[in-house]
C-alpha cells in the first residue's frame, strides 16, 4: 500500500504547484502524488509556521522531521538564512520535491536528506515537525526519541500534531519520557507543542 511514509511511492506522478501565505513570507511549492497532502498545505504545517517561535539569531542548525516537499523547511531556510536547516524524510519522491523547492527558491541553506544520511555526531537548537502519526504508536515514539536526543542544550522542538490523532496523549508519553512539553497553541483541532531537551541520565 502506498503511504506519505512509503521510502518507494508507486502512486503515478502528477505534479502540481500550491502557494502558503505567512504573515512575513510567502512561496510557491511543487507537489506531487506519495507525499504528505499533495493537494494542498496542510493546515497543521501553516498553524505550526504560523504560531511556533521562530529561529532567533543564535541558532545554527535546525532540522524539519518529516519535510514532505519541503514547506517548513523552506521557511525555516528564508526567515534563518544565516542557519543550516536540514529536510528530513524517507520518502525518495518528497525528498527531491524539497531539494527542487529550495533550489527554485534560491536556498542554499537547505540540507536534504534521508535520515541515514545526517550525521551521528549532529546536533541541533530547533528541530519543527508535523511528524508522521500514521506511522503508528511504536514508530512515532522511535523517531521522536531520536531526533528529540539530538537537541543541544537549551535546545526545542515544536510539533504540530491533530488532536484527535494522539496529540494529547504523545504529550503525556513525552513527559513520562522526561522531556519538558508543554501546549503553546490550539485551533481547528491540531495542538502544537514545545518540547524541551531532557536531561541526561
Amino acid at each position: 500500500m502506498n503511504h506519505y511514509f512509503s521510502r518507494q511511492p508507486t502512486a503515478p506522478s502528477h505534479r502540481r504547484r500550491v502557494e502558503i501565505f505567512l504573515p512575513d513570507i510567502s512561496l510557491q511549492l511543487t507537489t506531487d502524488r506519495g507525499v504528505f497532502s499533495p493537494g494542498k498545505v496542510d493546515a497543521g504545517t501553516k498553524f505550526l509556521l504560523c504560531e511556533a517561535p521562530r529561529p532567533d539569531a543564535g541558532c545554527t542548525d535546525l532540522v524539519d522531521l518529516g519535510c514532505g516537499y519541503g514547506a517548513i523547511a523552506c521557511a525555516l531556510a528564508m526567515r534563518a538564512p544565516a542557519a543550516t536547516v536540514w529536510a528530513v524524510d524517507v520518502n525518495t519522491r518528497a525528498l527531491q520535491l524539497c531539494r527542487e523547492n529550495a533550489q527554485a527558491l534560491g536556498l542554499e541553506n537547505v540540507i536534504v536528506a534521508d535520515p541515514g544520511q545526517v550525521p551521528a555526531e549532529a546536533r541541533f537548537d530547533l528541530v519543527y515537525s508535523n511528524p508522521p502519526v500514521r506511522v503508528g504508536k511504536p514508530a512515532l515514539q522511535g523517531i521522536l526519541s531520536r531526533w528529540l536526543d539530538l537537541l543541544r542544550e537549551g535546545g526545542h522542538a515544536y510539533l504540530v500534531i491533530n488532536k484527535h490523532l494522539g496529540a494529547d496523549s504523545l504529550s503525556r508519553w513525552l513527559a513520562q519520557q522526561g522531556w519538558l512539553a508543554n501546549r503553546i497553541g490550539s485551533r481547528q483541532g491540531y495542538r502544537l507543542l514545545d518540547v524541551s531537551r531532557r536531561s541526561p541520565d
